[in-house]
């Protein structure tokens, strides 16, 4: 098993759920966003999604791509997010996804970027805009099964999309709490509800729950019905707020708790 399914199977027997928090590499630069994640991870945080710096970051909404475009212009690429995700591996063991769009992937070459990443010790991989039918491309060339591949499944998917997707997914499935870009307002939790539990009928997988959650109200009531919550747009937020201030670590970190501590009561 790897850190993914391990972490999972913890958290199960357990009956607690994951806090997986999503930053954009690099932002507001690489230093300060090594330490960002090491205080999100010493604060609780059980899932990190690195997200890999793009110029056009099409769902996401105006935080993520403000904070792509700061990574962008602090000369951020994959192989120095590779190289990150390296550093922080040295000093924390939760589990790492690689969080990217196709086209970096496809320039830095996908055996390379397989090899790389594992080496670095990234446990997991989603790729926002390669649907399931085209990712062939990108893991033909795999000597293993390392990197789980972590799948998104939209609000408008129907059972038997659903069931195609989930079969080709491993880690946990990602389901989108709502439909629009990343950090957009407006969150029926009783939808969220009833689209986990369709999920659950074509998957074993666990289900992390993502896009609009930035409540402690929204915290709760997600993790009543999913095995993770996902959160990104609101700690991109907060280091946008605080870009210059030297006790950003703390302010992640500190956020981070709130949220686990939410997740849990």
């Amino acid at each position: 098993m790897n850190r993914i399914e391990i972490l999972f199977d913890k958290l199960k027997h357990g009956k607690s759920k994951a806090l997986v928090g999503f930053v954009t590499a690099g932002d507001p630069n690489l230093e300060i966003s090594e330490q960002l994640v090491i205080a999100m991870a010493r604060s609780g945080l059980d899932v990190l999604e690195l997200g890999v710096p793009f110029s056009d970051p099409t769902s996401d909404g105006p935080v993520i791509q403000r904070a792509s475009a700061r990574a962008l212009q602090q000369g951020v690429t994959l192989a120095k997010v590779i190289d990150m995700t390296r550093r922080v591996r040295a000093t924390v063991d939760i589990p790492i996804i690689l969080f990217s769009y196709y086209n970096p992937i496809l320039a830095y070459g996908t055996d390379a970027f397989y090899r790389d990443a594992t080496d670095a010790g990234a446990d997991g991989v989603l790729v926002v805009d390669l649907p399931p039918e085209e990712s062939e491309d990108m893991t033909a060339q795999w000597p293993g099964n390392d990197l789980s591949i972590i799948r998104l499944i939209a609000p408008t998917t129907p059972a038997k999309r659903m069931t195609a997707i989930a079969k080709q997914a491993s880690g946990f499935l990602y389901l989108v709490s709502k439909t629009g870009v990343t950090g957009s307002a407006g969150l029926d939790t009783g939808e969220v509800g009833h689209h986990v539990k369709m999920l659950r009928n074509v998957t074993q997988l666990p289900i992390c729950v993502g896009f609009g959650i930035s409540t402690a109200e929204h915290v709760r009531a997600v993790a009543t019905v999913a095995d993770g919550v996902v959160i990104g747009s609101a700690f991109e937020k907060l280091i946008e707020e605080n870009l210059s201030d030297p006790d950003l670590p703390a302010i992640l970190g500190n956020q981070t708790d709130f949220y686990k501590k939410a997740m849990d009561h």
